[in-house]
């Protein structure tokens, strides 16, 4: 016959498993919300926009660009520091990482500062997180590869080795 400490001693273990286990899946939960809020936020920025250009008057009025502007007047806009929840631009000559959202520039900067170093191995989810000082918890984890796998696609960040990432060679790595 089993001992009553060794019978609870198993239901312990099992209840402490099933925690652990549910932690798990509510970071996961957690990270999949984050990105579907930021979708969502998005869309809601998309459709406000096009009403905005909707209800303008037709055409823009020329006359009315200062004389002091003469890039708006060339029909290039100046290039302005992204806020929060902006999208992440395709990196092209000209633009820094200052046209990218805060979240972007730190990653951005982190794997900068190592090239700079010297360090120029790249490094995993994990390790950028802890260097940015978030918790090392699957959806802190999470939303960093999403930010890294997105900074990847625009060309600011490369990725030679699976969920391995380096600041990508061209004007983002020189900034």
């Amino acid at each position: 016959m089993a001992s009553v400490v060794g019978l609870l001693e198993e239901r312990e273990l099992a209840a402490r498993q099933r925690v652990e286990s549910l932690r798990e899946e509510a970071d996961r939960i957690q990270a999949e919300l984050a990105d579907a809020e930021t979708d969502w936020e998005r869309w809601v920025i998309a459709r406000e926009r096009v009403d905005q250009v909707l209800s303008a008057p037709r055409g823009p009025d020329i006359s009315a660009v200062p004389e002091d502007k003469p890039s708006v007047r060339a029909g290039r806009a100046p290039v302005r520091a992204a806020v929060a929840g902006s999208v992440v631009p395709v990196r092209r000559d000209g633009l820094d990482v200052t046209a990218l959202a805060p979240d972007y520039q730190r990653i951005v900067n982190l794997l900068a500062d190592r090239r700079r170093s010297g360090s120029d191995g790249a490094i995993g989810c994990q390790e950028i997180a802890a260097a940015l000082g978030l918790d090392v918890v699957p959806a802190k984890v999470e939303g960093v590869r999403s930010k890294a796998k997105r900074l990847v696609e625009r060309g600011w960040l490369a990725e030679d080795v699976p969920g391995r990432f380096s600041i990508a060679d061209g004007p983002a790595g020189g900034s």
